[in-house]
């Protein structure tokens, strides 16, 4: 979305010492094997304390394990919170039909496989409900959005409630460009979908863990975590108004992790993830990245469902 210009890091400069100062080096030359000695004496002292104490000896070796157990049970965290959430989180291909179909509906066509199209892009959603909204990125499928020759389509790869895999096609149902949400709905008949569970951005603090899930670069399901490194940050949309509000995390979102969830530690959705600066001429995220507060999203994807347009559209 934009580049940052990075500037090479000063480096500390090296002083050449003179002839007279030679004496100066020895003298600390020899504090430094003394003062070597005595680390390694007290490191020894220290060695043979435990030795003969098993107190001592125990405790060391209680508190290590404590702090194993402790890494254990976090890593452990994590891995649940990305089981019980990257169900309800969809994979987006933005398709063009190499040829016209043969049928003048739509609804009639659907590609199966992706040897009848080209793939034009990719991004991620989440399962808004059961009855197959899903929510994304507009920028995502903004060629569907636009499309006039009846060849645009968009795939959405997912999961049900029962860890099946499917895929559907993506139908339409309403955009926000000044927000980059957009809203799209697959068929779900004999399927259960285990749809996100939503939770608020108004109470996040700068500090707190952060974890985006989405595919970048094609590669589905990946976790990526972080924290919160900014709130209340105005980052462009793409009708070039500005999106105010919105969160800064250094968790990695990188292409095709757009339209994705940002979690919290609880598998709480709090973001859309957005956007992300890259580094000038390489494409190479900078870590400063931003997802669309969820307290927007609640304001603006009900009334797409409902009206396909946002409120402030509704009547004009």
């Amino acid at each position: 979305m934009a580049s940052l210009n990075t500037l090479p890091s000063p480096l500390p400069t090296a002083t050449s010492s003179s002839s007279s100062s030679e004496s100066l080096d020895n003298k600390s030359l020899v504090i430094t094997k003394r003062r070597a000695f005595v680390s390694v004496s007290t490191l020894a002292m220290a060695s043979l304390l435990q030795l003969s104490n098993p107190i001592i000896s125990s405790a060391i070796a209680l508190q290590q394990q404590q702090q194993d157990q402790e890494l254990d049970q976090e890593e452990d965290r994590i891995v649940r919170l990305f089981q019980e959430t990257s169900q309800s989180v969809v994979f987006i291909k933005d398709l063009e039909l190499t040829k016209s179909p043969r049928s003048s509906s739509k609804e009639d066509i659907f590609v199966d496989d992706d040897e009848d199209a080209k793939i034009e892009g990719t991004g991620s959603g989440f399962i808004w409900d059961k009855f197959g909204h899903i929510v994304t990125n507009y920028h995502v499928i903004d060629k569907l959005a636009t499309d006039q020759t009846g060849l645009q389509r968009c795939k959405v790869s997912l999961v049900d409630a029962k860890g099946t895999s499917f895929y559907k096609e993506g139908k339409l149902v309403g955009i926000d460009p000044a927000y980059d949400l957009a809203v799209l709905k697959v068929d779900v008949e004999g399927y259960e979908l285990k749809p996100v569970v939503v939770g608020t951005s108004r109470d996040l603090r700068v500090g707190q863990s952060c974890f985006a899930i989405g595919n970048p670069f094609g590669y589905e399901n990946t976790l990526t975590t972080g924290v919160v490194s900014g709130l209340g940050r105005e980052i462009p949309s793409p009708n070039g108004r500005a999106i105010r509000g919105a969160i800064q995390t250094d968790a990695s979102i990188n292409a095709g992790n757009s339209g994705g969830p940002l979690i919290d530690s609880y598998g709480h959705v709090i973001g859309v993830n957005t956007a992300t600066f890259t580094r000038r001429g390489t494409g190479i995220s900078s870590g400063v990245n931003f997802a669309i507060p969820i307290d927007t999203v609640m304001r603006t994807v009900p009334y797409l469902i409902v009206y396909g347009t946002p409120y402030s559209d509704r009547f004009r």
